[in-house]
Protein backbone atom coordinates (compact mmCIF):
# COMPACT_ATOMS: atom_id res chain seq x y z
CA UNK A 1 0.00 0.00 0.00
CA UNK A 2 1.60 3.42 -0.79
CA UNK A 3 0.40 6.73 0.51
CA UNK A 4 -2.06 8.11 -1.59
CA UNK A 5 -1.18 11.64 -0.74
CA UNK A 6 1.72 12.14 1.14
CA UNK A 7 0.44 15.25 2.63
CA UNK A 8 -2.35 14.01 4.42
CA UNK A 9 -2.31 12.63 7.72
CA UNK A 10 -1.73 9.52 9.22
CA UNK A 11 -4.99 7.45 10.27
CA UNK A 12 -4.22 5.22 12.93
CA UNK A 13 -6.48 2.75 15.51
CA UNK A 14 -6.35 2.46 19.15
CA UNK A 15 -6.46 -0.69 21.27
CA UNK A 16 -7.13 -0.15 24.89
CA UNK A 17 -7.19 3.18 26.71
CA UNK A 18 -10.58 3.79 27.65
CA UNK A 19 -12.18 5.69 30.16
CA UNK A 20 -10.23 5.50 33.10
CA UNK A 21 -7.16 4.10 31.50
CA UNK A 22 -4.29 6.32 32.41
CA UNK A 23 -1.39 5.23 29.65
CA UNK A 24 -4.24 5.88 26.54
CA UNK A 25 -4.40 9.68 26.90
CA UNK A 26 -1.23 9.77 27.27
CA UNK A 27 -0.27 8.10 24.18
CA UNK A 28 -2.99 10.59 22.10
CA UNK A 29 -1.47 13.29 23.65
CA UNK A 30 1.52 12.48 22.09
CA UNK A 31 0.44 11.40 18.94
CA UNK A 32 -1.68 14.98 18.53
CA UNK A 33 1.19 16.82 19.74
CA UNK A 34 2.92 17.37 16.01
CA UNK A 35 -0.33 16.86 14.60
CA UNK A 36 1.21 13.88 12.04
CA UNK A 37 -1.70 11.78 12.56
CA UNK A 38 -5.25 11.52 13.49
CA UNK A 39 -7.43 8.65 15.68
CA UNK A 40 -10.33 7.24 13.50
CA UNK A 41 -10.86 3.61 14.95
CA UNK A 42 -10.57 2.02 17.78
CA UNK A 43 -11.60 -0.79 20.36
CA UNK A 44 -10.90 0.81 23.21
CA UNK A 45 -11.66 -1.36 26.33
CA UNK A 46 -12.16 -4.86 27.25
CA UNK A 47 -15.45 -4.18 28.08
CA UNK A 48 -18.18 -4.10 24.45
CA UNK A 49 -20.38 -1.41 26.67
CA UNK A 50 -17.29 0.74 27.72
CA UNK A 51 -15.33 0.27 24.75
CA UNK A 52 -18.02 2.37 22.59
CA UNK A 53 -18.56 4.91 25.11
CA UNK A 54 -14.93 5.82 25.34
CA UNK A 55 -15.04 5.97 21.45
CA UNK A 56 -18.05 8.17 22.12
CA UNK A 57 -16.06 10.26 24.73
CA UNK A 58 -13.38 11.14 21.65
CA UNK A 59 -15.94 11.59 18.56
CA UNK A 60 -14.69 8.53 16.65
CA UNK A 61 -17.64 7.59 14.01
CA UNK A 62 -20.15 5.00 14.98
CA UNK A 63 -19.10 2.85 12.39
CA UNK A 64 -15.48 2.47 13.50
CA UNK A 65 -15.96 2.72 17.32
CA UNK A 66 -15.85 -1.11 17.95
CA UNK A 67 -16.66 -3.16 21.19
CA UNK A 68 -13.78 -5.64 20.77
CA UNK A 69 -10.41 -5.56 18.51
CA UNK A 70 -11.22 -8.25 15.99
CA UNK A 71 -14.05 -6.65 14.90
CA UNK A 72 -11.95 -3.56 14.39
CA UNK A 73 -9.65 -5.47 12.56
CA UNK A 74 -12.04 -7.22 10.48
CA UNK A 75 -13.85 -3.86 9.72
CA UNK A 76 -10.38 -2.52 8.44
CA UNK A 77 -9.52 -5.20 6.43
CA UNK A 78 -13.19 -4.77 4.71
CA UNK A 79 -12.63 -1.36 4.01
CA UNK A 80 -10.82 -0.38 1.08
CA UNK A 81 -6.90 0.26 0.96
CA UNK A 82 -7.35 4.03 1.08
CA UNK A 83 -9.49 4.02 3.73
CA UNK A 84 -7.83 1.50 6.20
CA UNK A 85 -5.88 2.70 9.41
CA UNK A 86 -1.92 3.51 8.72
CA UNK A 87 -1.12 1.83 12.15
CA UNK A 88 -2.42 0.09 15.39
CA UNK A 89 -1.71 1.51 18.72
CA UNK A 90 -1.38 -1.37 21.31
CA UNK A 91 -2.40 0.46 25.13
CA UNK A 92 -3.76 -2.37 27.04
CA UNK A 93 -2.51 -4.56 29.86
CA UNK A 94 0.19 -6.79 28.99
CA UNK A 95 -1.73 -9.95 28.35
CA UNK A 96 -3.52 -8.90 25.38
CA UNK A 97 -0.47 -7.23 23.81
CA UNK A 98 0.60 -10.66 21.82
CA UNK A 99 -2.42 -11.60 20.26
CA UNK A 100 -3.29 -8.22 19.16
CA UNK A 101 -0.27 -7.32 17.96
CA UNK A 102 0.10 -10.60 15.92
CA UNK A 103 -3.35 -10.47 14.52
CA UNK A 104 -2.55 -6.82 13.02
CA UNK A 105 1.12 -7.77 12.13
CA UNK A 106 0.02 -10.37 9.98
CA UNK A 107 -2.44 -8.71 8.30
CA UNK A 108 -0.16 -6.24 7.18
CA UNK A 109 -0.55 -3.05 9.32
CA UNK A 110 2.09 -1.28 11.28
CA UNK A 111 2.05 -1.29 14.79
CA UNK A 112 3.11 0.55 18.25
CA UNK A 113 2.97 -1.51 21.43
CA UNK A 114 3.62 -0.32 24.93
CA UNK A 115 6.07 -2.46 27.03
CA UNK A 116 6.64 -4.71 28.24
CA UNK A 117 5.79 -6.20 24.58
CA UNK A 118 4.36 -9.26 26.00
CA UNK A 119 5.06 -12.12 28.76
CA UNK A 120 7.45 -14.74 26.94
CA UNK A 121 10.31 -15.05 24.98
CA UNK A 122 7.97 -17.79 22.80
CA UNK A 123 5.66 -14.53 21.92
CA UNK A 124 8.53 -12.19 21.47
CA UNK A 125 10.74 -14.28 18.84
CA UNK A 126 6.99 -14.82 17.15
CA UNK A 127 6.60 -11.58 16.59
CA UNK A 128 9.79 -10.51 15.47
CA UNK A 129 9.68 -13.36 13.08
CA UNK A 130 6.26 -11.84 12.11
CA UNK A 131 7.55 -8.31 11.47
CA UNK A 132 10.53 -9.14 9.14
CA UNK A 133 8.15 -11.68 7.37
CA UNK A 134 5.62 -8.78 6.66
CA UNK A 135 8.10 -6.34 6.45
CA UNK A 136 5.87 -3.98 9.00
CA UNK A 137 7.01 -1.09 11.19
CA UNK A 138 6.84 -1.85 14.86
CA UNK A 139 7.72 0.63 17.36
CA UNK A 140 7.92 -0.66 21.11
CA UNK A 141 7.17 2.66 23.70
CA UNK A 142 9.84 2.74 25.41
CA UNK A 143 9.24 6.61 26.04
CA UNK A 144 12.26 7.58 28.15
CA UNK A 145 14.56 6.82 24.98
CA UNK A 146 12.74 10.21 23.27
CA UNK A 147 14.05 12.45 25.75
CA UNK A 148 16.97 15.14 24.04
CA UNK A 149 19.54 14.89 26.92
CA UNK A 150 19.14 10.86 26.57
CA UNK A 151 19.54 11.41 22.93
CA UNK A 152 22.70 13.36 23.46
CA UNK A 153 23.99 11.18 25.82
CA UNK A 154 23.74 8.29 23.67
CA UNK A 155 25.71 10.17 21.22
CA UNK A 156 28.37 10.63 23.52
CA UNK A 157 29.37 7.23 24.40
CA UNK A 158 29.21 6.20 20.72
CA UNK A 159 31.83 9.16 19.93
CA UNK A 160 33.88 7.67 22.60
CA UNK A 161 33.95 10.46 24.57
CA UNK A 162 33.96 8.69 28.04
CA UNK A 163 36.15 6.25 26.56
CA UNK A 164 35.90 2.69 27.69
CA UNK A 165 32.71 2.21 29.43
CA UNK A 166 32.93 0.72 33.38
CA UNK A 167 30.09 0.86 34.96
CA UNK A 168 26.57 1.26 34.67
CA UNK A 169 24.08 2.12 37.25
CA UNK A 170 20.33 2.65 36.42
CA UNK A 171 17.38 3.05 39.51
CA UNK A 172 14.01 3.27 39.12
CA UNK A 173 11.90 3.88 42.17
CA UNK A 174 8.76 5.03 42.61
CA UNK A 175 6.70 4.80 45.96
CA UNK A 176 3.10 4.42 44.62
CA UNK A 177 2.48 0.72 45.40
CA UNK A 178 3.80 1.10 49.32
CA UNK A 179 0.35 -0.01 50.30
CA UNK A 180 -1.57 -2.65 49.31
CA UNK A 181 -3.71 -0.73 46.29
CA UNK A 182 -4.87 -3.64 44.77
CA UNK A 183 -8.01 -4.92 45.39
CA UNK A 184 -9.28 -1.67 46.53
CA UNK A 185 -10.49 0.00 43.51
CA UNK A 186 -7.48 1.31 41.80
CA UNK A 187 -7.19 -0.45 38.37
CA UNK A 188 -3.58 0.32 37.97
CA UNK A 189 -2.90 -1.57 40.53
CA UNK A 190 -4.91 -4.30 40.08
CA UNK A 191 -3.37 -5.56 36.75
CA UNK A 192 0.02 -4.76 37.49
CA UNK A 193 -0.33 -6.80 40.16
CA UNK A 194 -2.23 -9.29 38.92
CA UNK A 195 0.22 -12.16 37.33
CA UNK A 196 -2.24 -13.22 34.59
CA UNK A 197 -2.51 -10.02 33.30
CA UNK A 198 1.08 -8.25 34.24
CA UNK A 199 2.84 -11.79 33.24
CA UNK A 200 5.44 -13.00 35.72
CA UNK A 201 7.15 -9.94 36.91
CA UNK A 202 6.09 -6.66 38.67
CA UNK A 203 8.36 -4.08 39.20
CA UNK A 204 10.51 -5.80 37.37
CA UNK A 205 8.44 -5.92 34.42
CA UNK A 206 6.93 -2.20 34.53
CA UNK A 207 9.28 -0.39 35.14
CA UNK A 208 12.72 -2.98 35.52
CA UNK A 209 12.07 -2.96 31.68
CA UNK A 210 12.50 0.73 31.15
CA UNK A 211 15.67 0.66 33.35
CA UNK A 212 17.37 -2.17 30.81
CA UNK A 213 16.14 -0.50 28.00
CA UNK A 214 17.39 2.63 28.84
CA UNK A 215 20.99 1.31 29.85
CA UNK A 216 21.10 -0.80 26.55
CA UNK A 217 20.10 2.34 24.72
CA UNK A 218 22.60 4.63 25.81
CA UNK A 219 25.40 2.19 26.60
CA UNK A 220 25.20 -0.57 24.15
CA UNK A 221 26.43 -2.73 26.19
CA UNK A 222 25.02 -6.17 25.82
CA UNK A 223 24.04 -8.01 29.10
CA UNK A 224 26.19 -11.09 29.68
CA UNK A 225 25.10 -12.60 32.97
CA UNK A 226 22.95 -11.19 35.74
CA UNK A 227 22.58 -11.74 39.72
CA UNK A 228 18.96 -11.05 40.55
CA UNK A 229 16.74 -10.48 44.22
CA UNK A 230 13.53 -9.94 43.77
CA UNK A 231 11.14 -9.62 46.27
CA UNK A 232 7.54 -8.71 47.32
CA UNK A 233 7.75 -6.32 50.57
CA UNK A 234 3.98 -5.33 51.06
CA UNK A 235 2.22 -8.50 52.28
CA UNK A 236 -0.42 -10.81 50.40
CA UNK A 237 1.11 -9.21 47.17
CA UNK A 238 1.32 -11.94 43.92
CA UNK A 239 4.50 -10.78 42.32
CA UNK A 240 7.57 -8.14 42.92
CA UNK A 241 7.36 -4.98 44.22
CA UNK A 242 11.36 -4.53 44.56
CA UNK A 243 14.03 -5.55 42.78
CA UNK A 244 18.58 -5.13 42.78
CA UNK A 245 20.24 -6.75 40.05
CA UNK A 246 24.17 -7.10 39.49
CA UNK A 247 25.10 -7.13 35.62
CA UNK A 248 28.02 -7.89 34.02
CA UNK A 249 27.91 -7.05 30.43
CA UNK A 250 30.43 -7.95 27.89
CA UNK A 251 33.52 -6.68 26.89
CA UNK A 252 34.14 -6.38 31.09
CA UNK A 253 31.76 -3.50 31.88
CA UNK A 254 29.72 -3.93 35.30
CA UNK A 255 26.89 -2.51 36.45
CA UNK A 256 23.58 -2.36 38.97
CA UNK A 257 20.12 -1.96 38.14
CA UNK A 258 16.82 -1.41 40.93
CA UNK A 259 13.52 -0.93 40.07
CA UNK A 260 11.31 -0.27 43.19
CA UNK A 261 7.79 0.72 43.54
CA UNK A 262 7.48 0.35 47.27
CA UNK A 263 9.94 3.45 48.56
CA UNK A 264 7.30 6.06 49.90
CA UNK A 265 7.08 9.04 49.13
CA UNK A 266 9.05 8.92 46.14
CA UNK A 267 7.24 10.00 42.82
CA UNK A 268 9.07 8.71 39.16
CA UNK A 269 12.86 8.54 39.85
CA UNK A 270 14.53 7.46 37.36
CA UNK A 271 18.20 7.92 36.68
CA UNK A 272 21.58 6.53 34.92
CA UNK A 273 24.97 6.83 35.47
CA UNK A 274 27.39 5.96 32.85
CA UNK A 275 31.19 5.88 33.92
CA UNK A 276 34.07 4.97 31.09
CA UNK A 277 37.99 5.64 31.32
CA UNK A 278 37.66 9.00 30.30
CA UNK A 279 34.23 10.13 32.13
CA UNK A 280 31.03 9.87 33.36
CA UNK A 281 27.50 10.89 32.88
CA UNK A 282 24.49 11.59 34.92
CA UNK A 283 20.76 11.96 33.80
CA UNK A 284 17.53 12.14 35.88
CA UNK A 285 14.31 11.15 34.24
CA UNK A 286 12.75 14.11 37.20
CA UNK A 287 15.51 16.53 36.19
CA UNK A 288 15.00 15.58 32.02
CA UNK A 289 16.44 18.85 30.73
CA UNK A 290 20.00 18.81 32.24
CA UNK A 291 23.02 16.03 31.56
CA UNK A 292 25.87 15.75 33.75
CA UNK A 293 29.61 15.39 32.25
CA UNK A 294 31.90 14.72 34.73
CA UNK A 295 35.38 14.42 32.64
CA UNK A 296 38.78 13.16 34.16
CA UNK A 297 40.31 15.91 32.91
CA UNK A 298 38.40 19.01 33.44
CA UNK A 299 35.49 20.76 35.36
CA UNK A 300 32.11 19.17 35.70
CA UNK A 301 30.11 20.57 32.57
CA UNK A 302 26.10 20.71 32.95
CA UNK A 303 24.55 20.08 29.73
CA UNK A 304 21.03 21.50 28.67
CA UNK A 305 18.17 20.75 26.27
CA UNK A 306 17.91 23.22 23.33
CA UNK A 307 21.46 24.29 23.55
CA UNK A 308 23.22 24.60 19.78
CA UNK A 309 26.39 22.55 20.58
CA UNK A 310 24.06 19.44 21.46
CA UNK A 311 24.20 16.08 18.82
CA UNK A 312 21.88 16.52 15.93
CA UNK A 313 19.66 14.23 17.62
CA UNK A 314 19.21 15.49 20.64
CA UNK A 315 18.38 18.78 18.84
CA UNK A 316 15.74 17.32 16.72
CA UNK A 317 14.01 15.84 19.99
CA UNK A 318 13.39 19.65 21.12
CA UNK A 319 10.78 21.56 20.29
CA UNK A 320 11.20 24.57 22.06
CA UNK A 321 14.13 26.85 22.77
CA UNK A 322 16.41 26.17 25.91
CA UNK A 323 14.85 27.07 29.25
CA UNK A 324 11.66 26.18 28.21
CA UNK A 325 10.52 23.17 30.22
CA UNK A 326 9.73 20.14 27.67
CA UNK A 327 8.97 16.32 29.31
CA UNK A 328 7.03 13.25 29.55
CA UNK A 329 4.43 13.60 26.71
CA UNK A 330 7.61 15.48 24.45
CA UNK A 331 9.05 12.06 24.83
CA UNK A 332 6.66 10.10 24.00
CA UNK A 333 5.90 12.31 20.69
CA UNK A 334 10.27 11.76 20.09
CA UNK A 335 9.31 7.88 20.12
CA UNK A 336 6.21 8.30 17.99
CA UNK A 337 7.48 10.71 15.51
CA UNK A 338 10.49 8.23 14.40
CA UNK A 339 7.79 5.52 14.09
CA UNK A 340 5.48 7.95 11.92
CA UNK A 341 8.24 8.81 9.70
CA UNK A 342 9.67 5.21 9.44
CA UNK A 343 5.73 4.51 8.40
CA UNK A 344 5.94 7.21 5.83
CA UNK A 345 8.62 6.54 4.39
CA UNK A 346 7.41 2.51 3.64
CA UNK A 347 4.13 3.73 2.56
CA UNK A 348 5.72 6.07 -0.25
CA UNK A 349 8.59 3.90 -1.11
CA UNK A 350 11.52 5.81 0.14
CA UNK A 351 13.20 4.78 3.10
CA UNK A 352 15.24 7.40 4.61
CA UNK A 353 19.30 6.70 5.27
CA UNK A 354 18.93 9.18 7.73
CA UNK A 355 19.54 7.10 10.71
CA UNK A 356 18.09 10.01 13.51
CA UNK A 357 14.78 10.20 11.23
CA UNK A 358 13.33 6.63 12.24
CA UNK A 359 14.88 7.22 15.76
CA UNK A 360 12.52 4.51 18.15
CA UNK A 361 12.58 1.60 19.77
CA UNK A 362 12.05 -1.74 17.64
CA UNK A 363 10.53 -4.70 17.99
CA UNK A 364 13.43 -6.35 18.78
CA UNK A 365 14.29 -4.17 21.51
CA UNK A 366 10.71 -5.24 23.10
CA UNK A 367 12.09 -8.84 22.46
CA UNK A 368 15.50 -7.78 24.31
CA UNK A 369 13.49 -6.62 27.13
CA UNK A 370 11.30 -9.40 27.61
CA UNK A 371 14.13 -11.80 27.61
CA UNK A 372 15.41 -9.51 30.55
CA UNK A 373 12.65 -10.09 32.66
CA UNK A 374 12.37 -13.83 31.51
CA UNK A 375 16.01 -14.10 33.00
CA UNK A 376 15.89 -11.65 36.17
CA UNK A 377 12.96 -13.89 37.08
CA UNK A 378 14.98 -17.05 36.61
CA UNK A 379 17.99 -15.78 38.53
CA UNK A 380 16.04 -14.78 41.43
CA UNK A 381 14.25 -18.18 42.21
CA UNK A 382 17.38 -19.61 41.30
CA UNK A 383 20.23 -21.17 43.95
CA UNK A 384 22.90 -19.83 41.25
CA UNK A 385 24.53 -16.30 41.73
CA UNK A 386 25.10 -16.04 38.71
CA UNK A 387 22.37 -16.95 35.69
CA UNK A 388 23.79 -16.26 32.09
CA UNK A 389 21.85 -14.25 29.31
Amino acid sequence: MTLENPSRKLRYGMVGGGRDAFIGAVHRKAIALDGQAELVAGALSSSPDKARASGRDLYLADDRNHGDWPGLLADELKRPAHERIDFVSIVTPNHVHFPVAQAFVEAGFHVVCDKPLVHTCAQADALVAAVKQRGTVFGVTYNYTGYPMVRQARAMVQAGELGELRKVVVEYNQGWLASQLEGGGNKQADWRTDPARSGAAGAIGDIGSHAENLVATVTGLAIESLCADLSSLVPGRALDDDGSLLLRFAGGARGVLVASQINTGVENDLRLRVSGTLGTLEWRQEQPSQLVHLPHDGPKRILTRGSPWLHPSAQRASRIPAGHPEGFIEAFANVYGGVMADIRAHLDGTPSTDPFTADYPRVEDGARGVRFIERTVASAASDRKWTPW
